[in-house]
């Protein structure tokens, strides 16, 4: 009996589409690219890349995934395998490139200009913060955020970190930019 999407994993969820990939529906693919993109681009992101390099290396994983398709023996794995090709070529990455703190984050829609540079703003001060916090809480975080439905097993593969800490780390990590936003005068008067 097949568990309803709803009340699966993300990886459960990857490994679905992933079967159904390469037992013939090209299409199937796309639903991976789609479930998985926020997570891996999260942890390109985490490892301080910009924007574009993150986009390149989520990118080359997804060419990887294909290429070596046939050599993954579990359909479980597959999360777990992108988590590992994104992290591992972010760090390789990260060693050359210069951050850029003026990097945003990418918008779907333009807003009308008013609600743009309000919006803007918002992010700005919320991206201070969050690049205030220490590299884990920024890590988690970027994770958690940009994941469908948090896969504990797979974030803590990806962090390094107790599948048991980690929600005990969010919270604490999510106090303390909470903290750090009422204190913004700025924060509370957007």
């Amino acid at each position: 009996m097949t568990t309803p999407a709803t009340t699966r994993s993300l990886s459960e969820e990857a490994a679905v589409a992933f079967r159904d990939y390469r037992e013939g529906e090209p299409g199937r693919i796309a639903d991976l690219v789609d479930l998985l993109t926020p997570p891996l681009w999260a942890i390109a992101r985490s490892c301080g890349l910009s924007i574009g390099t993150s986009e390149d290396i989520v990118q080359a994983a997804w060419v990887k995934l294909v290429q070596h398709a046939d050599a993954i023996r579990d359909e479980q794995a597959v999360f777990g395998w992108l988590l590992t090709t994104v992290r591992r070529d972010a760090w390789k990455v990260a060693a050359r490139e210069i951050p850029d703190p003026f990097d945003e984050e990418p918008v779907s829609s333009k807003p009308a200009p008013d609600a743009e540079v309000e919006t803007r703003d918002r992010a700005e001060r919320l991206w201070h913060h969050v690049s205030a916090l220490s590299p884990r809480c920024q890590a988690l975080l970027r994770v958690v955020a940009y994941a469908t439905s948090p896969d504990y097993a797979m974030i803590s593969m990806a962090l390094g970190m107790p599948v048991g800490s980690i929600g005990p780390t969010r919270g604490r990590c999510l106090a303390t930019l909470r903290a750090a936003l009422d204190n913004d005068p700025g924060w509370s008067d957007s």
